[in-house]
């Protein structure tokens, strides 16, 4: 098996050879008639008929490390310590997330049902999320499944993944989840993004920023915020990346330098504000253009009312919270308009392609071998490249490289020495 390595290039590169409320009682978000988990199948189709939706149960006893603040016991997922929030919210209600583990179905699906039993006290609430994985390993943002209204994915995936959500009011009872069934299906329409390989680059747009602090506090995937540490905070939680994993990242230009940084809590203001959306795929706040958060629209124009999602008057038109580490390194000294790209996006900015070459080959959340693998390239394959650094210089089989290229798909690193072209340095290719 080979690890990421950077080798070097020369004027001849060395080739290797290639591998050819709910109130108490039971939440029903969906149920979709015939997908009972574990009936009889169903006879055969004909040809023209669609295939039948996939049904599957999560196993909700799995907690994990991306899991935040849950527990599992007397059969039911509930919050753990009811005083725990995300830290840049500022909110004293108990907040529980649990990262299902992902599931491979046997065809691609755009389209998924989430069933939910659950008993869910006054004041509580169960959210559910999905998101999907395509077949060259990519994620798609998470798309929340709500009550009679599937998660519709923005293109094909063959696993699918759920996230919960759970917040009770501070003392009072947590919700009690006790099984989760998914129903997955394709809608036969074309995916709104084209494949990884053909669609354009991250978005872009200047946003205000501000400096998250908070040190010791958790952020809303369950980091403990440290003294220079370097995370951003979006308005929205279809782009939360789970703990040490750079699956969805920023790049933040401000006065001084740019900087990638991963996605690791929710805020400022709003939580359902995914702006860097187009505006019709916004999850909230569709009227408002792409690229402008609702708590600048609300600072500047009294939009809304002047107020958040929650009605709070808002008192600055921060759409994005910097850790100190990242506000400091880009450059500012007081809250101030920053350049966000992310990175996880298509409609601005240029990304240029390359084929790499080798298998299972380690993508890192840093330029260095060290860092946490955030996804790995199975196998040869086309990747976008965004930008690239100089990072570890690593020695191996006699040859040496230290540049690192950041691949947005993925959201992290990969040596060059995997990117199948004669230079150490990709030619025209930005510095991250």
């Amino acid at each position: 098996m080979l690890t990421s390595f950077p080798r070097h290039r020369g004027s001849a590169p060395r080739r290797r050879p290639r591998t050819t409320r709910a109130l108490t009682g039971t939440v029903c978000l969906l149920a979709l008639a015939g997908t009972a988990l574990g009936a009889a199948p169903a006879p055969a189709a004909d040809a023209a008929d669609p295939p039948a939706p996939v049904s599957w149960r999560a196993d909700l006893s799995r907690t994990g490390a991306d899991d935040v603040n849950v527990r599992y016991d007397a059969g039911a997922l509930r919050v753990r310590d009811g005083s725990v929030s995300p830290a840049s919210l500022g909110r004293d209600r108990g907040y529980a997330s649990a990262v299902l583990d992902s599931h491979h179905v046997d065809r691609p699906v755009n389209r998924v049902a989430v069933d939910v039993d659950a008993t869910v006290p006054d004041e509580a609430s169960v959210e559910v999320e999905v998101r999907g994985r395509a077949a060259d390993g990519t994620w798609t943002e998470w798309r929340r499944a709500a009550a009679g209204a599937p998660a519709q994915l923005p293109r094909d995936v063959v696993d699918v993944q759920a996230r919960l959500t759970l917040w009770n009011a501070k003392g009072e009872p947590t919700a009690a989840v006790r099984a989760v069934t998914l129903t997955a299906d394709d809608t036969g329409t074309t995916p709104a993004e084209p494949a990884p390989t053909t669609r354009a680059a991250a978005f872009s747009a200047r946003v205000h920023a501000t400096r998250e602090g908070l040190v010791g506090h958790t952020t809303a995937n369950g980091h403990v915020i440290q003294a220079n540490d370097h995370f951003v905070a979006l308005p929205s939680r279809r782009a939360l990346s789970p703990n040490g994993s750079g699956q969805y990242s920023v790049q933040v230009c401000g006065p001084a330098r740019c900087e990638t940084a991963p996605v690791w809590d929710v805020g400022p203001w709003n939580t359902h504000d995914d702006h860097w959306n187009p505006s019709s795929e916004r999850e909230q706040w569709k009227d408002l253009p792409q690229g402008l958060p609702q708590a600048q629209a609300a600072y500047e124009d009294g939009y809304n009312g002047g107020r958040d999602e929650f009605g709070r008057q808002v008192a600055n038109p921060a759409g994005i919270d910097l850790a100190d580490g990242t506000f400091y390194n880009v450059g500012l000294d007081d809250n101030g308009w920053v350049t966000v790209t992310y990175l996880w996006t298509e409609g601005g900015g240029d990304t240029t392609s390359f084929p790499t070459w080798g298998t299972d080959v380690s993508v890192r959340q840093q330029a260095t071998t060290a860092s946490t693998r955030v996804a790995s390239l199975p196998g040869p394959t086309t990747v976008r490249v965004r930008c690239q650094v100089h990072g570890q210089l690593v020695n191996h089989d006699g040859y040496s490289n230290d540049a690192w290229s950041y691949l947005p798909d993925y959201g992290g690193y990969v040596s060059n020495i995997f990117i199948d072209v004669a230079d150490a340095w990709l030619p025209g290719v930005p510095t991250c």
